[in-house]
């Protein structure tokens, strides 16, 4: 039995381009994976576990056409054909995608400019700092804090706690969901060198995982 590209990405990237076009089986088959960091496999009188543990980055059309949303196109996808495209996309899978970010179109006039934002040795310089101070806690990352201790690692201030708990009645937000927004404000407060997570890092966090119009 060898292993799939899951295992491979072992402590790496795993990158899935156009998400919803997978089959909804193996994509359902994730979940688990993405929670325990192991594939479980089972067959006949075989079973074995192989380990699993790496980052998820996907992309996805915002509709069948991907024209969605484009200024300057028309999408011809019906409000049926939206709907199905979206369902192909569990919630109990969305719930575990931390980070969505929109990329619109891009002129040419930027596309043949010089790059604009920080360079990746900039970003790497905050970084390093901000790894440093989670292996302090006992992690590789702030993403494998346990529920057990994550009030106790996380350190939210009682306002943080108040706009989380707010987002959570007014977006229907899932406890997986609410545990996972700490762990990235967490993150974001590591970055900015704050020892403890402020309602700005947990409302950068809610910024980032607004992936349906339903929230």
């Amino acid at each position: 039995m060898r292993p799939g590209e899951v295992s491979l990405a072992h402590h790496g990237v795993l990158f899935l381009d156009e998400l919803p076009e997978f089959d909804r089986r193996c994509l359902e088959s994730l979940r688990e994976v993405l929670e325990q960091g192991v594939v479980r496999i089972a067959r006949a009188n075989v079973a074995c576990e192989l380990p699993a543990r790496f980052q998820l980055v996907a992309a996805a059309n915002p509709c069948p056409c991907g024209d969605y949303g484009c200024p300057g196109r028309d999408c011809r996808c019906d409000d049926a054909a939206l709907a199905r495209y979206r369902r192909r996309l569990s919630g109990p899978l969305v719930d575990r995608i931390d980070l969505v970010v929109a990329a619109g179109e891009v002129p040419w006039s930027v596309l043949r400019g010089p790059a604009e934002g920080p360079t990746s040795e900039a970003v790497r310089a905050r970084v390093i700092p901000a790894r440093a101070i989670q292996r302090v806690r006992g992690v590789a990352c702030n993403a494998e804090i346990q529920d057990a201790r994550l009030d106790e690692l996380v350190r939210a201030e009682p306002a943080a706690l108040d706009l989380l708990g707010r987002a959570v009645e007014r977006m229907h937000l899932s406890a997986r969901v609410a545990r996972r927004l700490l762990r990235v404000a967490r993150t974001i407060a590591d970055l900015a060198g704050e020892s403890t997570t402020g309602p700005e890092a947990v409302a950068e966090a809610l910024m980032l995982r607004k992936l349906r119009s339903s929230e």
